[in-house]
């Protein structure tokens, strides 16, 4: 089983392959190599910082994002996508202007705004996940449970049966969206400890 985490010079990528390890038990590749990015069984794009300079980050590197699109849209492979990486998958994201996103999921990135104007931004910390859409074998136990957020931004998405769990914030927030192939975490797995590792473990063993 060939496991790749997406090098495009964004933060946090180590973190989340030793996460990856720790649960395949085996080695896993973090490159920038469209290549070796082609040929994964299972592609894992994490990120963080702004929408617009992770968007540029992998478009800078030659054959990347075109590598990124056959291995999810053509090959039809499973991809996880980590926070920003996530919301990459929408049609646009609307920090800092209006940028063009990947596409695959329809909706846009969005600035998180509470009810509660005594909740701060960036959300950051422990928060429970709800499910909000059809069942998801990678999402399997974690109704309920805590996971780790740090985000300002999140996915408003255009079809309810793509927003597949939420978390509240003085309102719903989406935690976890998919179609087809993909599933994003708004939430980093790498982080939450057991509860995401065993979402890690359950994307491994995905078979869609």
């Amino acid at each position: 089983m060939k496991i790749v985490v997406v090098d495009y010079g964004s933060g946090n990528l180590r973190s989340a392959a030793k996460a990856l390890e720790r649960v395949a038990q085996s080695p896993v590749a973090v490159t920038a190599d469209p290549e070796t990015v082609a040929r994964a069984d299972y592609l894992v794009l994490p990120g963080q910082g702004a929408f617009a300079d992770c968007l540029a980050g992998v478009q800078a590197i030659d054959g990347l994002y075109e590598a990124i699109i056959d291995f999810t849209l053509t090959q039809a492979k499973p991809y996880l996508g980590i926070c920003v990486g996530m919301q990459l998958m929408a049609t646009r994201g609307l920090e800092h202007g209006v940028h063009e996103g990947f596409g695959w999921i329809p909706g846009d990135i969005v600035p998180i705004q509470p009810s509660d104007p005594r909740l701060k931004i960036p959300q950051m910390g422990w928060n429970t996940l709800t499910e909000s859409g059809p069942p998801h074998p990678v999402l399997a136990g974690l109704e309920g449970e805590d996971v780790y957020f740090v985000h300002s931004y999140a996915f408003e998405t255009a079809q309810p049966d793509h927003q597949l769990m939420v978390t509240d914030y003085a309102g719903d927030v989406t935690a976890v969206v998919g179609r087809d192939t993909m599933i994003g975490t708004q939430f980093h797995p790498e982080k939450s400890q057991t509860v995401g590792l065993k979402l890690l473990s359950q994307f491994l063993g995905w078979k869609p």
